[in-house]
């Protein structure tokens, strides 16, 4: 089981018990962020080891080198890849470079006039290896920037991604809760490209009884999101499951006939059996008892 998956089976167990999910997602920002800044000062270490007597930039000349990909690039540049294709609606690797110096030497003189108007002497110092090295105060500033902008990049991408990988494994886990039969409930990918050796982890999940079928919509939203029942609605979704709704968010899914399960309310998941039995979709009654044992048997089987 990856990293990622275990998060995804952690978040599942917190939202069918009603506790809050995101420190799962906090911990995994942190892990990987944490494990980039090692491996990052690593990097840097040894970049300006082997520039010690040269009269360069050698953080560009190293951590801009071309031979790194271009997300390595824009990051080190104090940028990332996300940011450059949305301003230049392209991410192909030329692009990206591009955006990437040019927009580091814009810092790298931004740093440069402020540490002359500043009266500040900051200084950092990286031990590997036995070897230290020492950064001064423009060195320093960049080094900073590059790790706030990889951390920011890192949140909003798993963030996103938290919501993406749950909706499928929670709508499985809810039916595999109520023993619903394997042919009253269906998951397809969503259509979308994606690029060679991507993978496109967008689903719509369906419960069904006969011809019909009704898609389900997972969001891992708080109160007082009301776009976010506003896109389910323009789905035209006939299942809201979401972390929290605000009273504006079951006014608008009940004005729209859509059913809704709000796992942090009282009654949490358990209100998904009603909407089985709207439907009439074939379940059963778990035994509260093991529950539990039932949820980790699952998804158990779900993350092999």
């Amino acid at each position: 089981m990856t990293l990622t998956q275990q998060v995804t089976k952690n978040i599942i167990k917190k939202l069918l018990k009603g506790d809050d999910y995101r420190i799962e997602i906090v911990t995994l920002i942190n892990a990987e962020f944490l494990q980039f800044a090692i491996d990052f000062f690593k990097s840097v270490a040894e970049a300006k080891l082997n520039n010690r007597n040269i009269d360069v930039d050698w953080y560009k000349k190293e951590m801009l080198d071309l031979d790194l990909s271009p997300d390595e690039i824009a990051i080190n540049s104090g940028l990332n890849k996300k940011t450059i294709t949305n301003m230049y609606n392209s991410g192909k690797r030329e692009i990206v470079i591009e955006a990437a110096y040019e927009h580091y030497d814009t810092l790298y003189n931004a740093i440069d006039e402020l540490t002359k108007i500043e009266d500040l002497n900051l200084t950092l110092q990286i031990k590997f290896n036995k070897v230290s090295v020492e950064l001064n105060i423009n060195e320093s500033l960049i080094v900073i920037n590059t790790l706030a902008v990889k951390r920011a990049a890192l949140r909003g991408g798993l963030w996103s991604t938290a919501g993406k990988q749950t909706e499928g494994p929670l709508m499985i886990t809810l039916c595999k809760l109520y023993d619903v039969p394997d042919e009253y409930y269906s998951i397809k990918p969503r259509a979308k490209k994606v690029k060679k050796g991507d993978v496109n982890r967008e689903v719509d999940f369906y419960l069904k009884t006969g011809d019909k079928e009704y898609k389900c919509e997972v969001k891992l939203m708080g109160k007082g999101n009301p776009e976010s029942a506003d896109a389910v609605i323009a789905r035209d979704s006939a299942v809201f499951v979401a972390d929290k709704l605000s009273d504006q968010n079951k006014a608008q899914l009940d004005q729209r006939k859509v059913e809704w399960v709000e796992l942090r309310s009282k009654k949490g998941f358990r209100k998904f059996k009603e909407i089985l039995d709207k439907f009439g979709i074939p379940n059963k009654e778990f035994d509260e008892k093991k529950l539990d044992e039932k949820i980790d048997k699952i998804l158990n089987e779900l993350f092999k």
